[in-house]
């Protein structure tokens, strides 16, 4: 039949065009084939391998950021309530200087922090492992070294005190102790109970006099990575009234020598949460020093100003001993910090 639109398709046109398409198969057509589905595995392995050790980092390393700030907030208050922070313990010398009996770094735990922090176990210097130290490290440097067991063993310019002219004295050399807190961090103690004010020393600070307890912590326990600037880092207490206490995160190396009035700018730009040390932030990483690894026996400038504005406070690294100078002086090296 014919219409004035033209001739009207039949069943017999539309069989034929359906004859000429092509057939479909869902069966065939909607599968993967073994070799598509093991390629695709394949590249999903790979992608994952790239990703996942990186992903695992970032979120690691803001556990233990976290981490960090909290057990320096615990200790900052924690320090603040003790009376005073030396005396503890009993430490005799023979006539030649030798350590003949050394209980100052227990006892300061066991009368002085135990009183103030919550504590589970504490270990003497031979027994650190029992409270969650591996027996080695790595240090910021990523030098492995051994677990320190004495406050020489985190610098040996500790305990050898040099002065301008070239006159050396010792300090006390006492030996570790550790104990584990209810946080599950491990904590190492390296204490002088013989530490000294500010006053003494106006212009002329000795780093060595003025450190009362030292603590390298260990946020996870033995199970790693057990490296400073990762899980490890360290935290200072200085005087034995109104203590000062610092947990300096360093920059892994130095930043070219400036004058102290720019310095402030150069460590932003490494990253918005660098900045200038203080100087007893300084004097932290000189007590550290082994730790750090790559300190330069040289000049550090740190943020704090002396009376006069232009004079700013700087570490000698290879004395222990802060002083300070015209704030545009050059030849200086900086280390930036985060808190």
């Amino acid at each position: 039949m014919q219409g004035g639109g033209g001739p009207l398709l039949t069943g017999t046109i539309d069989e034929s065009v359906a004859e000429r398409l092509p057939q479909l198969n869902p069966s065939k057509n909607l599968a993967f084939t073994m070799a598509e589905i093991l390629l695709s595995l394949t590249i999903i392995g790979v992608v994952a391998a790239i990703t996942l050790p990186s992903l695992t980092g970032n979120i690691n390393e803001r556990t233990w950021n976290t981490q960090r700030k909290a057990l320096y907030a615990r200790f900052s208050q924690a320090i603040a309530l003790m009376p005073s922070l030396n005396g503890y313990g009993t430490l005799t010398e023979d006539e030649s200087g030798s350590v003949t009996e050394d209980t100052a770094a227990e006892t300061f735990v066991t009368n002085g922090l135990a009183k103030v922090l919550k504590i589970n176990n504490i270990c003497d210097s031979e027994h650190l492992t029992d409270c969650g130290f591996a027996s080695s490290l790595t240090t910021l440097a990523a030098s492995k070294i051994e677990m320190p067991k004495t406050i020489g063993d985190l610098n040996e310019d500790n305990i050898v005190i040099s002065d301008w002219s070239g006159r050396e004295f010792s300090a006390i050399n006492t030996k570790v102790a550790a104990f584990e807190t209810a946080n599950g961090e491990s904590i190492a103690v390296y204490y002088n109970p013989r530490c000294t004010t500010l006053l003494s020393e106006p212009n002329d600070i000795y780093t060595q006099r003025k450190m009362c307890a030292n603590f390298v912590y260990d946020l996870n326990g033995s199970k790693g990575p057990n490296t400073i600037g990762k899980d490890m880092g360290f935290l200072t207490a200085f005087y034995p009234t109104d203590s000062n206490v610092v947990a300096p995160y360093p920059y892994q190396k130095d930043v070219d020598s400036n004058t102290s009035g720019n310095v402030a700018s150069v460590c932003k730009n490494l990253d918005q949460d660098y900045r200038m040390p203080s100087k007893e932030e300084l004097a932290s990483l000189f007590v550290n020093r082994n730790l750090v690894g790559n300190l330069q026996e040289n000049r550090y400038w740190s943020s704090s100003l002396n009376a006069s504005i232009d004079d700013a406070w700087y570490l000698h690294m290879s004395l222990g001993v802060l002083y300070h100078d015209y704030a545009h002086a050059t030849d200086f090296k900086v280390r930036c910090v985060k808190r």
